[in-house]
């Protein structure tokens, strides 16, 4: 698995500061991609254990709230496993982050049905994330009104709370941005 790039003080993919991942490789190839340079697995830079531990790294601060996935795709099969080591080792060592996911991938259709790479891998995976948000990048609807999500077709889940119930349980409740502006409406 490549990675494209590391944000240590991202406030745009998730709730609060948060670091994200940016992975390298996808192939849903969205018409208006914001990062077509990174549909190509080969990109970027080989993910390490290094890679590991300066995530955890960043993350290991009272200010950063959690670690973001994005890509790329995340969910792609080359990614399952080396993601999983990382949100594992996230959560054993700073079990109050939170992890959120940018997938093309419906959760409804292709995640929680598990039609996509190793289903025990994937499930494992999606044991591990707090929110995710689904659906290809859909120019004709995007909206730049919306709170971390492209367009307006995407979905922000509570993937604990839509695992528990075996189908997609939106993200609920609106919360203050970190930096004190505007209202996140999950409805």
């Amino acid at each position: 698995m490549n990675y494209a790039t590391i944000k240590k003080f991202d406030i745009a993919n998730g709730v609060g500061v948060r670091v994200s991942l940016f992975v390298s490789g996808c192939r849903h190839h969205c018409k208006g991609c914001f990062n077509p340079e990174q549909w190509s697995f080969d990109y970027g830079t080989p993910f390490t254990e290094e890679t590991v531990e300066e995530i955890v790294s960043a993350l290991d601060h009272e200010y950063i709230t959690g670690l973001s996935l994005l890509g790329g795709e995340p969910m792609e099969p080359e990614h399952q496993e080396g993601l999983l080591h990382l949100v594992k080792t996230v959560k054993e060592r700073l079990p109050q982050k939170t992890i959120w996911c940018y997938s093309g991938f419906s959760f409804e259709n292709d995640l929680l049905p598990c039609k996509v790479g190793n289903p025990e891998t994937l499930r494992a995976l999606l044991s591990h994330i707090d929110v995710l948000v689904d659906g290809k990048f859909v120019e004709e609807l995007k909206d730049p009104s919306l709170l971390f999500r492209g367009s307006a077709n995407q979905n922000i889940i509570d993937v604990q709370k839509s695992l528990s119930a075996g189908t997609l349980v939106p993200l609920a409740g609106t919360w203050r941005r970190a930096m004190g502006s505007g209202d996140i409406h999950t409805d």
